[in-house]
């Protein structure tokens, strides 16, 4: 790995992954129910992104030279505000109108109302064709801007994944990072169940992606690494689209819910809150 990548870095990008899933129970308990399990999935991804990989301004979400974040499953929004609040696009207190009337912060990610936000997630598969148009868009402007785009496992049973994929090979877009969330759950069961996809992995290589398969998703180092092999700091513009699968466990943090099939939307009242904050909080410790 990186050299410069020390111990210390792995473990502030570890708490920070920890903060993520408790400001994310927090919201969503606030409003009483919401997208826990694919938004806790990707918390370790979203620390190492906003904490370490991408270049990003706070203060000026517009940045003309940022990098840009695609969050196709975008029911998994909540995780996003908290990572967004954490590195302070917007206060923490907004945290607390999740989903409600007025609110800023709207069950799926928008751009024209959440700082930092750069697309405004639609019907499952969508983001993933804005994030290559945009990658294609950098590309023609002769910019240096990285594309980050995440996809989950039962969202790629979407056409429209796949269609992005052969877009993406063919037009060389090298500034195109994506991670697949392959946490093996979807709305009403195992994906294997439902529309098994199968080896991820090997597909997106056959599709002409460079692809790295990440055995433990949630493991701060595999993710830095797989980073590295992709040479996503050092990669240019023109190349090949790079595909990271993070083998992941849904509802990551809360034993109640890790890795079973009701993770995926529930309702959590305050003892259930308090239960699941004290469980990341260990997780915050050991780190």
């Amino acid at each position: 790995m990186n050299e410069n990548i020390n111990m210390d870095k792995i473990r502030e990008l570890k708490r920070l992954a920890g903060r993520i899933r408790q400001e994310t129970i927090k919201e969503i308990s606030a409003f009483g129910t919401g997208h826990v399990g694919g938004s806790l999935s990707i918390a370790d991804l979203l620390a190492v992104l906003y904490g370490h990989e991408m270049n990003i301004k706070p203060e000026d979400p517009q940045w003309a030279d940022r990098d840009w974040f695609v969050l196709s499953k975008g029911h998994s929004a909540p995780a996003l505000y908290a990572t967004l609040a954490l590195r302070g696009y917007f206060p923490m207190d907004w945290l607390n109108t999740l989903n409600r009337n007025g609110t800023n912060l709207p069950s799926h990610a928008d751009r024209l109302k959440v700082p930092g936000v750069d697309v405004t997630a639609g019907s499952l598969g969508q983001g993933s064709s804005v994030a290559a148009g945009v990658a294609l868009g950098l590309k023609m402007d002769g910019r240096n801007n990285k594309v980050y785009l995440v996809i989950g496992d039962g969202e790629s049973q979407e056409g429209q994944i796949w269609e992005m994929a052969l877009f993406a090979a063919q037009h060389r877009l090298g500034n195109l990072i994506a991670f697949m969330d392959y946490n093996g759950l979807q709305l009403d069961g195992y994906c294997q169940d439902i529309c098994s996809l199968g080896d991820a992995a090997a597909k997106f290589k056959a599709f002409g992606w460079q692809v790295v398969d990440v055995s433990d998703g949630n493991d701060v180092p595999s993710i830095l690494q797989a980073l590295e092999t992709v040479g996503s700091k050092s990669g240019k513009a023109d190349g090949q689209p790079s595909m990271i699968v993070l083998h992941t466990v849904k509802g990551l943090g809360w034993s109640e819910i890790a890795g079973k099939p009701k993770s995926h939307s529930i309702s959590i009242n305050e003892q259930e809150r308090d239960q699941a904050l004290a469980e990341v909080q260990t997780m915050i410790d050991a780190a």
